[in-house]
């Protein structure tokens, strides 16, 4: 931990002079979020959810939770009165509806994430033209990944400007 500390203060000894002298100013862009916030991916996450095998799947899911929640609650309740095999074949039930919901969730989790995948090759080009003009119009001299930084003001964000751009080039 100690090491991990020195690294850090290293490393901004040495990056501090160079983002001082850096032209312009300095902001932190998350491109997965300015992409998931487009119209273009929220009307294409629409259609998804509007599929009958999405549809289906959530259903699927929403029985699974109640089914579970249901079991869970009867569990507590009877609890005291249960013997012991009793308890585990109960908790086993329940620890393989848990295993089905998490399958399901993991179904339709795999689907949105392929189409926000897909969303984005698409958007590539856009988004390279997107970042440019607000690089330009707003003066950056470094940008950073938003994921890479440990702490931000966001007012350092132009995410949102990206998004904007983005829903502007159609």
């Amino acid at each position: 931990m100690k090491t991990l500390i020195k690294f850090i203060i290293t490393v901004a000894a040495i990056c501090s002079p160079l983002l001082a002298s850096a032209e312009g100013k300095v902001a932190v862009l998350n491109m997965q979020v300015a992409i998931i916030n487009t119209e273009l991916a929220q009307n294409r996450l629409k259609e998804l959810r509007a599929e009958s095998s999405y549809a289906e799947n959530r259903k699927e899911l929403e029985s699974l939770t109640k089914s579970w929640q249901e079991k869970l609650a009867q569990l507590k309740k009877d609890e005291a009165v249960m013997s012991v095999e009793q308890r585990q074949s109960e908790a086993q039930k329940l620890q393989e509806k848990r295993a089905d919901i998490e399958h399901v969730q993991r179904k339709l989790q795999s689907a949105e994430q392929q189409l926000l995948q897909s969303v984005a090759k698409e958007m590539q080009p856009k988004m390279e033209r997107a970042v440019g003009d607000v690089i330009k119009a707003e003066g950056i001299g470094l940008l950073l990944n938003q994921q890479a930084v440990m702490h931000m003001d966001t007012s350092f964000s132009i995410t949102a400007k990206v998004t904007d751009k983005l829903n502007q080039m159609k």
